[in-house]
């Protein structure tokens, strides 16, 4: 199955490590660190097209973890992960 994570970006389901929300996670040290340095490394990718509301951490061949800034919410994508349809 495949998650639409907005903007035309699809992943499958199989590759996606976590969904969080950023609003929340961005508070913590860690969060703020990680995604420092996922920036710096050049592995996230804006989706959104707005202000990202969540990031999606996914699996990727080539790095070995991709980070998706998304403007759904985290309770979208997960309802979007666990039904067995792809919604745009």
């Amino acid at each position: 199955m495949y998650l639409h994570l907005g903007q035309n970006e699809i992943v499958a389901d199989r590759q996606i490590i976590g969904i969080f929300d950023l609003d929340k996670c961005s508070s913590s040290l860690r969060t703020r660190e990680y995604l420092a340095a996922a920036e710096q490394e050049g592995v996230v990718l804006d989706v959104s097209g707005a202000l990202p509301k969540s990031f999606v951490v996914c699996d990727h061949p080539y790095h070995t973890q991709i980070v998706y800034l998304s403007q759904l919410n985290p309770s979208t994508l997960q309802k979007r992960a666990e039904s067995a349809t792809l919604e745009f």
